[in-house]
């Protein structure tokens, strides 16, 4: 395979992997999470822990990746990170209990460092004009990821509603969570064996004095021309030897690099703030909540995964040729669209258990509850926040948690074609923007001989608004409603697009040294 195509894509493709395992892990946990939180009767803040969790553990392992990966080569890095994951998915599916569970995910979220790892490897190994879309490609096979998981997630729910014979052999229905955990099993495995053939990094090597090997690497990578350019440019920033890593991380937030690590978190902050892991992490929780019922909100999902795989594939066509800021301005208008658009939807949504309802209800849910909602009947409710306390005042807990999602598609009354609407739009603008972009700019815009630390610093800001958006949203849905939860992620929305407007810099076309010389003073630049 690798004589059919150039080896600098073979080998990205390799590498991004673990994209696409990113991608499976993070979302799959959208299907599974009503069942677990059936089994374990968990709490709102207890539910966003199992989703989050993952997030806290990549925070964790970022803080050291950047280290590690300069320390012993980004290849063995990514060897280790594929090894946590295929421990974390077998631990998941296996998981007895709320904290093993917990824990699990933990220790596959610590492999979600993979996405700083992953594309600072393919920058090293692309030429300037290749960089953007050989980056993106890691982006794509995390939508990818993303998709997969949805689709697999909706077909096992199919499935195990099915009364075929192999669906009680397997314990498909008994144990679907775990079925939709264990999967990622799969592509863990083929990525750790991949990854052995994959070279180290030129640039990682040419640090290390590891010339000869460099110089074959790269006779790998470029024509004999673009290898001697190559080489002449790593070496002329890589003159003097590589510092410790005190004087590394001083030199990331001292003032030569202010700039450059502002726009850094600008971006970093920006691409979680605004609510995506909350419509990847919670699609289903969401669509349900339009009152359309579990089997419609697995399908919609699906939907939205294959949406996102095709705007980054137009992000991925479109960022060499348009550049950086151009999409990110465009994506955060379509964002803050989205979220406009699902507010209103909610806004005007009305909740009514009408008697003829209740007969319906009556034929999937226990007489016991139908009794307790009697007294709720013809009563209308103006927002998803009042109607929720009703419930919670005739339901026990563990009604609500069973058979909430029911309960709100026969009593709901809104244009949940909007809300549809409106995260598609959310989910495509953030494809083609933010997406991909942030990840090629973390590569881009520091040196060399501080990359690696200096996007461990910003990858853990992003994990970070990433772990608390998520963890709060079960909370924040409950508390203040859909409305309100999405006019928040909308005003976020409209601030990133204002400051990375007066702010952000083009870096497209550069070489990865001379935006070195762009970047390296304090400059005011829009």
């Amino acid at each position: 395979m690798k004589n059919m195509i150039p080896p600098a894509l073979f080998y990205t493709l390799v590498v991004s992997l673990g994209g696409f395992i990113f991608g499976f892990d993070a979302s799959v946990i959208s299907g599974a999470i009503g069942f677990i939180s059936d089994q374990y009767q968990l709490t709102s803040w207890q539910q966003g822990f199992v989703v989050s969790s993952p997030t806290l553990g990549g925070l964790f392992a970022t803080l050291f990746a950047g280290i590690v990966s300069d320390a012993i080569g980004r290849r063995k890095t990514l060897i280790l990170i594929a090894a946590l994951f295929v421990i974390s998915a077998a631990a998941s599916a296996l998981a007895q209990g709320y904290w093993m569970l917990v824990i699990a995910r933990f220790i596959g979220g610590m492999a979600f460092c993979s996405l700083m790892v992953a594309p600072m490897y393919i920058a090293e190994i692309s030429l300037p004009e290749h960089r953007g879309k050989l980056v993106s490609i890691n982006q794509l096979n995390i939508v990818l990821g993303f998709s997969v998981s949805y689709f697999s997630n909706y077909c096992l729910l199919q499935w195990a509603q099915s009364d075929a014979v192999w669906v009680d052999t397997l314990a498909l229905n008994e144990h679907l969570w775990r079925w939709m955990l264990g999967l990622e099993l799969i592509p863990a495995v083929c990525w750790l064996v991949l990854l052995f053939v994959i070279p180290r990094s030129p640039r990682w090597l040419l640090m290390q004095r590891l010339e000869d090997e460099a110089e074959f690497v790269a006779t790998k990578l470029f024509s004999a021309q673009q290898m001697e350019q190559q080489l002449r440019s790593m070496r002329a920033s890589l003159q003097q030897q590589v510092p410790p890593l005190k004087v590394r991380i001083k030199k990331v937030f001292g003032r030569k690099l202010r700039f450059a690590l502002m726009i850094g978190l600008l971006v970093a902050v920006a691409q979680q703030i605004t609510g995506i892991n909350v419509i990847f992490f919670y699609a289903p929780t969401i669509f349900e909540q339009s009152g359309v019922g579990t089997n419609t909100a697995f399908a919609q999902a699906v939907w939205i995964g294959v949406v996102n795989v095709i705007f980054t594939i137009v992000a991925m066509l479109s960022i060499d040729r348009y550049g950086r800021k151009p999409l990110l301005l465009f994506g955060l208008s379509g964002i803050a669209v989205s979220m406009a658009m699902c507010t209103w939807g909610f806004n005007q949504a009305t909740y009514q258990l009408e008697q003829k309802a209740l007969t319906q209800l009556s034929t999937v849910v226990p007489a016991e509850v139908i009794t307790n909602l009697e007294p709720m009947a013809s009563i209308s409710f103006d927002n998803d926040v009042a109607f929720k306390e009703a419930l919670a005042k005739h339901l026990s807990e563990q009604q609500l948690q069973s058979h909430q999602s029911v309960i709100m598609a026969q009593s709901i009354t809104m244009n949940a074609t909007l809300v549809l609407v409106g995260i598609t739009l959310f989910v495509a603008a953030f494809a083609v923007s933010l997406g991909p972009v942030m990840w090629v700019m973390f590569s881009e815009i520091f040196p060399n001989e501080v990359r690696a630390v200096a996007i461990s610093v910003v990858t853990v800001i992003n994990n970070g608004v990433s772990f608390l958006v998520q963890l709060v949203f079960p909370w924040e849905l409950a508390k203040y409603g859909a409305a309100m939860t999405f006019a928040i992620y909308g005003v976020f929305a409209l601030l990133s697009l204002l400051l990375v407007w007066r702010y952000l810099p083009e870096t497209k076309g550069k070489s990865l040294e001379q935006l070195e010389l762009d970047l390296s003073c304090n400059r005011n630049q829009a």
